[in-house]
């Protein structure tokens, strides 16, 4: 619940009640499993070749045996290309998988999600969070790290509940909430002393970690010093009316867990300046001027390779911090017409999220009022700064996890996932490096690897089943799958390439998934005028 008996806002909940306050409600929660098999008393994945998500390369055949919803036993049962003597296999199953040429992997983690906005409300009826999580299972996505519980602690955390018990088709929840103490959203922290009461009081609700847009220096320390007593995670989108207060390397310093985005970086890199350049007549409630100049920062910062780029690599890495910086999610900005004409828009994308999409003021991130040439050149040379910083950390050591961040500028849950591996690759991490980082590396960052992120005993089940190899090619990891040409019959075909995502053990069809979206996506064009290009099949 969002609300105490006496009718007062429960920590961690003070955004959602203020959005419901001005007519945006909270998304409507998945109440029950209409999808999925098991979890079995015993399943046994067959002849699996497994990519065990350490960064080492695949390996096989192997049998896994899951009890329970966890992995009970990896047996290695022979070598490829030989015939596999049965006496050398684990006994049978009541449920197999024949996984005989295919590769199985660790469900994925993405470190960073929203399940829906408040924000789309203002351009129709909002999806359900169940349309939601069939995307994100039917990308692989296991696990989620919902950073703000936008729709509240207490709805957030009865839907982590229900997921974690398979009550509905849904991936893990890690729950962070909003940290409320700056004037964008909503703000209710003014001392050192509320804060540290607040943090204490939404961990005493259930939360796993913190979501921070900036705060005063002093509260925002202090808002760190107790999440770490009290082992809490954290994560800040250092926004530009506090990131001149504190920067990324700064809150890194005080114990911040990730640094989400990019910002907040290049103002660590400042060597002849202290605060961004902003042009003359800026406003960050534009947000065309905000992304128009959100590709100057790291313009503005210390050259890639100088010493001050180095030396700045070096100090997040000696505190151990991390980077989740969500690429994908602003790549409109530097390439508008491949985001806004993704091929699958046509069958996924809801109505309210494609109206949500067009430019509109007063809509975060649809700031395509007058998108130019020369903003999407600017921000391809940010971008090149940006993927060489993150690639540049992970080469030391560092840690690089993807998150999705979908919702906005054109981006759809679970599409938006994969295009940020995609992404990845293009900084310069190689395939393995990638599903290291959005396995074993990102459960990890959650602190949730005990239990999650690589295919060891004792974990939980959270597999998946691949027909087609994604080292080889990460669009096969798409719903819509990689495009293939067919020599034989000379037609065109879609090759997808998660057969099951497996997650607690539950089997998962992701075309059985697919097919309930597009059946929610057509529901929602049923009535008026259907917008939407036409751009595939």
């Amino acid at each position: 619940m969002t609300q105490s008996t006496l009718g007062e806002t429960l920590p961690g909940d003070e955004l959602a009640n203020a959005m419901a306050a001005r007519g945006y409600p909270a998304v409507e929660p998945a109440r029950t499993r209409d999808r999925g098999i098991g979890p079995f008393r015993r399943l046994v994945l067959r002849g699996a070749r497994i990519l065990d998500g350490t960064g080492a390369p695949p390996v096989g055949p192997y049998d896994i045996v899951v009890e329970n919803g966890r992995i009970k036993e990896v047996v290695l049962v022979g070598v490829p290309k030989m015939p596999i003597k049965p006496e050398r296999r684990p006994a049978p199953g009541d449920h197999e998988i024949d996984c005989t040429g295919k590769l199985v992997t660790p469900g994925f983690v993405d470190a960073h999600v929203h399940i829906g906005t408040y924000y789309h409300a203002a351009s129709g009826p909002m999806p359900s969070a169940d349309y939601v999580y069939k995307l994100w299972l039917a990308h692989g996505i296991t696990t989620v790290r919902e950073m703000a519980c936008m729709n509240g602690v207490g709805w957030t955390l009865e839907q982590k509940e229900a997921a974690a018990a398979n009550r509905i088709a849904a991936p893990k929840i890690v729950a962070h909430a909003y940290f409320p103490a700056v004037d964008e959203f909503v703000k209710t922290i003014y001392t050192v002393e509320q804060a540290r009461a607040w943090v204490r009081a939404v961990k005493e609700r259930g939360v796993d970690g913190l979501k921070f847009f900036g705060a005063p220096p002093a509260i925002m320390q202090a808002a760190l010093e107790e999440a770490n007593n009290l082992g809490m995670r954290s994560g800040c989108h250092h926004a530009q009316m506090s990131v001149s207060k504190v920067n990324a390397l700064r809150s890194a310093k005080w114990g911040l867990t990730s640094t989400e985005h990019f910002y907040g970086i290049p103002e660590a890199m400042f060597t002849d300046r202290a605060v961004q350049a902003y042009p003359v007549g800026y406003d960050f409630m534009d947000e065309s001027l905000r992304y128009n100049s959100s590709s100057q920062n790291f313009i503005q910062a210390a050259e890639p390779g100088s010493a001050k780029w180095q030396e700045t690599l070096e100090k997040f890495l000696e505190l151990g911090h991390s980077f989740v910086p969500t690429l994908a999610i602003l790549e409109a900005n530097r390439d508008l017409m491949r985001a806004r004409r993704a091929d699958w828009h046509d069958e996924y994308t809801h109505k309210t999220l494609w109206t949500y999409f067009q430019p509109h003021r007063g809509g975060h991130c649809s700031h395509w009022y007058r998108w130019t040439t020369t903003n999407e050149v600017q921000w391809k040379e940010h971008f090149r700064r940006w993927m060489r910083f993150c690639n540049d950390y992970k080469n030391m050591g560092g840690r690089v996890c993807p998150g999705s961040d979908a919702g906005f500028t054109f981006q759809l849950y679970g599409f938006c996932f994969i295009r940020e591996l995609e992404q990845m690759q293009e900084a310069g991490f190689h395939p393995l490096e990638i599903f290291r980082a959005a396995t074993s590396e990102s459960a990890a960052l959650l602190g949730i690897d005990h239990e999650t992120g690589t295919i060891e005993p004792g974990k939980c089940a959270d597999l998946l089943v691949h027909r087609y190899d994604p080292l080889e090619d990460l669009k096969y990891l798409y719903g819509t799958g990689a495009w293939r040409l067919n020599d034989d019959t000379r037609q065109t075909e879609w090759h997808r390439g998660i057969q099951y995502t497996i997650k607690d053990g539950v089997i998962y069809d992701p075309a059985e998934l697919l097919a309930d979206v597009r059946e929610m996506v057509a529901e929602s064009f049923a009535e008026g005028e259907d917008t939407r290009p036409r751009t595939r099949r």
